[in-house]
């Protein structure tokens, strides 16, 4: 049992990026009341934050449509054992995020919800905005655009500013990252960022290495480096490697690939917006199936689907998706960066633009700050 007076609060992420926010929420959430307890779905991070982790699918997690559906069983098995806890004596006091089911359990339990990080009603499906304003106490929005749309739905919602914000605070500059990865100052370099989920890896690393060999040929002494996701094995990324030039696999040095680059090939996601805040010109790709791809285009209300072009509201870096994500066009578009000063000064011009509008640093501060007064009001 929680002591009294000490709040127990359930978290919940399904991925790798929801599993890194999370846990700099913990981070904060503890440093504001040491007595909490932190308990829920999450991954390593969260874990190393002091959460108990009951259910882990960050490994595993899917995207797209069709890819979900084999994945069904083990999310059932997990929202049945998070609704156990939540219909017990020893509920949470607060639910900080989740999937609207789940928060229609918390509803009925009388416990809170707090949605950080919402979902994107402003790129589909916007109908769920009915149900956030039925099932959840209070929205924590993370884009400047998020607070009206939810303010004219009838949706209690604070802006925190972006997560990132607080996580990018320790990247290095670029000159420490070139000297921490051995690359040398002038030497053009590369960086794959391939994604944190099985899928994402096997749809797009295998014309990122062919993208490389085209562009060694056009620019000799390209270095090429990848960003292991901690949700993949390095033996998968080798495997679809083999057969292109070098790439120097690196874990756990995400910002410093980033920071360190020239260009950067980019699987749709977060880290658009990480390489966007550290100021390395990308390409953006994706791959879903067909159906997928069929899907999401039926149901998108937006004509961008990365976070940086997203978030300046423009077509800023290109977007290459399942017929058009080839190597020759990666390689057009990286090679478009590393010999075009125009073209990379444009990317980075624009992404200048971004750090005031996502908020200040101490997000995760003010998000805990949040979410324990909704505990302490429950």
């Amino acid at each position: 049992m929680t002591p009294p007076g000490s709040p127990a609060v359930m978290l919940v992420a399904g991925e790798a990026s929801g599993d890194l926010h999370g846990a700099a929420l913990c981070r904060a959430l503890r440093e504001l009341d040491p007595q909490c307890r932190l308990f829920g779905m999450g991954g390593a991070r969260m874990a190393a934050e002091g959460m108990n982790v009951l259910v882990d699918l960050t490994a595993k997690a899917a995207t797209g449509g069709t890819e979900v559906f084999g994945q069904v069983p083990r999310l059932y098995r997990a929202y049945r054992e998070l609704r156990a806890v939540l219909e017990s004596a020893d509920r949470p006091a607060v639910l900080p995020e989740f999937n609207l089911r789940l928060a229609r359990a918390a509803r009925r339990a009388r416990v809170p919800v707090v949605y950080f990080i919402p979902p994107q009603i402003w790129a589909w499906r916007g109908g769920r905005v009915k149900t956030i304003r039925e099932l959840v106490s209070l929205v924590l929005a993370v884009f400047p655009f998020e607070p009206p749309l939810y303010r004219h739905a009838g949706v209690p919602v604070e802006f925190v500013g972006h997560p990132l914000l607080d996580q990018l605070q320790a990247a290095p500059t670029r000159e420490a990252a070139r000297r921490r990865l051995g690359l040398a100052e002038g030497t053009p370099v590369v960086a794959f960022l391939p994604g944190s989920r099985h899928q994402e890896v096997v749809g797009v690393l295998p014309a990122m290495r062919d993208a490389a060999a085209e562009i060694s040929k056009a620019v000799p002494g390209t270095r090429f480096i990848l960003g292991l996701a901690p949700t993949i094995e390095q033996a998968l990324v080798a495997r679809h490697l083999a057969g292109g030039p070098p790439v120097d696999i690196v874990e756990g040095q995400t910002h410093a690939v980033i920071r360190a680059a020239d260009a950067a090939l980019v699987t749709s996601g977060t880290v658009t917006l990480e390489a966007a805040l550290l100021g390395t010109p990308m390409v953006v790709c994706y791959r879903l199936s067909f159906l997928s791809e069929l899907m999401v285009r039926t149901l998108i209300r937006v004509p961008w689907v990365s976070l940086a072009n997203l978030t300046l509201g423009r077509a800023v870096v290109p977007e290459l998706y399942r017929r058009t994500t080839t190597s020759a066009r990666l390689a057009r578009e990286a090679l478009r960066l590393l010999t075009d000063t125009g073209a990379s000064e444009r990317q980075r011009a624009a992404f200048g633009e971004l750090a005031g509008q996502l908020g200040e640093p101490g997000v995760g501060a003010r998000a805990a700050r949040l979410v324990l007064a909704q505990a302490a009001a429950a």
